[in-house]
Parts: C-alpha cells; sequence; structure tokens
C-alpha cells in the first residue's frame, strides 16, 4: 500500500534533514530566535549569528535584560535591525507578564515582529499546534504540487496553499512536517533546475507532470534596483574614528553608528551635504577603497575617502557623534558597509561576518 504524501515526506526528511543549529531541539526561546533571524535572511548567513547571540543571551531573561545597544551590536552586520529592536520588545513584554510562553499561532500574533508565519513556524515546531508555516520555500513547493496559477500573494491564492500545507501536516509531528516542507524547497525544489527525480512529493506534483516546473509560483516582476553612489569619510585622530549615530526615527538603521557619509560623488557639492548633515567643514583628501552593498531594493556603490573636519573637535547640532577605535567595532551597533569598506582599505574592521 502506498504511503500518504505527508508520511512520505516525514520520512524524506528523517533521512535528509540538515544538523541546523536550531534543530538540536525545540525550545521556544531557541526556535523563536532563529525564526527571526531566518526572516529575510540566508540560513548560511544566520547560523554563526545564531550560534553567538545565543551565547550572549541564552534564555528570555538574559535578552529581556539587555540594554538597546548591546542587542543591536550582537546583530550588527545581520542587516534589517528593525528585527532586532522587535525581538527585544517582545522578550520585555513577555518577561513582564511572567513565567511561560504563548502556546498557539494567534497569541505568537499579538508579539512585535511576529507574523504569520513566524507564529505558525513557532507554535508549531516548539508546542506541537498544527498549523501550516508558509515560507517562500513552501510556497515554491505547493505551488508546484498543484500547478498553481495564480499569484502566492493574493489572499485567495495563498489560502488555497494554506489548505494543501495542512493536508500534508501529520497531527502528531506538525512541527517537523513545515520543516520538512521547507528543507524540500530549499533543498531539492530549488527555484532554477529543482531535482524532480529525487523528489519524495515527485508523484502527484502537477507541474513536474507538465515538465515545466520552474513555471510555478507565478512572479511578479521585480523593479530594478535604485543605485545609490555614496561617499563616505574617514577622519581619525590619535588612532580612533569619527562616527555618528543615526536617530532613532531612521527606519531600518536607526540608532546603528556609522562613518559619515553623503549621497552623491567625490567634490565640494558631496562635502558640503556633510557640512550640512553633520556640523563643521569637510574637505575630502584621497581614496582608500571602494565596496559595494545592497539593501532591499538599493544597490549601494560607495567609495571611503580620508577627509578632515575643520572647525574644532565640536560638530553641529545633529547626530550623537564619537570617536571609537577600530578594532572595537564590534561591540557597537553598526551596519555591514562600514566593515566592508574598513577591510578593503586594510583598516581594522568587526570580526563579525556581513550580512
Amino acid at each position: 500500500m502506498k504511503s500518504s504524501p505527508a508520511r512520505r515526506l516525514l520520512a524524506w526528511f528523517d533521512r535528509h534533514r540538515r544538523p541546523l543549529p536550531w534543530r538540536r531541539d525545540s525550545d521556544p526561546y531557541r526556535v523563536w530566535v532563529s525564526e527571526i533571524m531566518l526572516q529575510q535572511t540566508r540560513v548560511e548567513t544566520a547560523g554563526p549569528y545564531y550560534e553567538r547571540f545565543l551565547e550572549r543571551f541564552p534564555d528570555r531573561a538574559a535578552l529581556a535584560a539587555a540594554s538597546d545597544d548591546e542587542v543591536l551590536a550582537a546583530w550588527s552586520g545581520l542587516g534589517y535591525y528593525r528585527r532586532a529592536r522587535q525581538l527585544l520588545a517582545a522578550a520585555r513584554r513577555l518577561e513582564a507578564a511572567g513565567p511561560g510562553w504563548p502556546a498557539t499561532a494567534a497569541e505568537w500574533r499579538r508579539l512585535p515582529g511576529v507574523g504569520p508565519y513566524t507564529a505558525a513556524a513557532v507554535a508549531s515546531i516548539a508546542f506541537g499546534e498544527v498549523e501550516p508555516a508558509l515560507d517562500g520555500n513552501a510556497v515554491r513547493v505547493l505551488s508546484r504540487l498543484a500547478a498553481e496559477p495564480g499569484d502566492p500573494g493574493r489572499a485567495a491564492v495563498r489560502r488555497r496553499l494554506e489548505r494543501a500545507a495542512r493536508e500534508l501536516l501529520d497531527p502528531r509531528r506538525p512541527g517537523d512536517g513545515n520543516q520538512a516542507l521547507m528543507e524540500l524547497g530549499a533543498t531539492i525544489c530549488r527555484p532554477q533546475r529543482p531535482r524532480c527525480e529525487i523528489c519524495p512529493l515527485r508523484d502527484g506534483c502537477a507541474a513536474a507532470s507538465e515538465g515545466a516546473p520552474e513555471a510555478y509560483p507565478l512572479r511578479r516582476p521585480a523593479a530594478p534596483p535604485r543605485l545609490e553612489r555614496r561617499v563616505v569619510a574617514l577622519v581619525s585622530r590619535r588612532g580612533l574614528l569619527l562616527m555618528f549615530r543615526r536617530s532613532s526615527d531612521e527606519g531600518q538603521l536607526a540608532g546603528l553608528w556609522e562613518l559619515p557619509w553623503a549621497a552623491g560623488d567625490p567634490g565640494p557639492a558631496v562635502a558640503r551635504e556633510m557640512g550640512r548633515r553633520y556640523g563643521g567643514r569637510w574637505r575630502l583628501a584621497d581614496k582608500l577603497a571602494a565596496a559595494r552593498h545592497a539593501i532591499t531594493n538599493r544597490r549601494i556603490e560607495a567609495e571611503l575617502w580620508r577627509a578632515r573636519l575643520e572647525g574644532g573637535d565640536v560638530v553641529g547640532e545633529g547626530p550623537e557623534a564619537g570617536w571609537h577605535h577600530p578594532d572595537r567595532l564590534e561591540q557597537l551597533p553598526t551596519g555591514s558597509l562600514d566593515g566592508k569598506l574598513l577591510r578593503a582599505a586594510g583598516a581594522a574592521a568587526p570580526a563579525t561576518p556581513t550580512g
């Protein structure tokens, strides 16, 4: 007798699951941290950050007691810093409410930074709730199984995919079922060149039967990335670098320390813009390095220039300023671009990998 798709999927997962660090147990805290980190971040990138983050904040109480700067510093280089701020806010809220955890996806969704996917993933993996968790990998698998012609971003299509996902969940192992579906999409049912010949769900896959699995899911045309040129200034004094802190209302990078910069090409105009943003009179001396960086729909091409800030040590009213040793930048909440530029220039840079 032929086994059900749900059983075939779990049997495949039991044999082929990757030994990822967050799969060592189903502790709610560890599962939750991993799912927040994996939002908009590749598994290969998140792994080292996850290990270091848990060393620094081993449980919910330790995280809730940490300062904003400590958490942002531990997150530095991973990108999308709003995730870290929301994770900290949620930890503080949970600690204030007392011991225990939300047990259902509906309860998890009440926390900052927890959307439908994350809520379902944590509730199913840590608490055994039979709730489908649809990330991009799972959506791709489900769309191909049904040869779904609609856009997964539409509510009606999403509901059809959720019903199909629920049918693939074994009530005895819903967390493993969700992870198996995502694992299948990440390793077998890939966006390009899917390995249909070894897929445990090959029988019954409509897209494979059509011979056109890559036609699914329906892809919306992506907007071309917007190019942004930047000049980043390196001002040093007795071995320390001048850095400025972004205000708390600047979106994803709020609260991070960074080297001073301005959009544009090297020249008097960009120097004047730095003066407007940071105060003082800026003079660019010589180019030290260049680097490229991508943030969502922006592609940044940055040049690092040695610069002088005239007008004394005090910059004008504006962003918080400070002098920092380059070897200790990993102790500050900083972004990835500065690290790339400093490494390219041969200067000391944060030890953590960039996201």
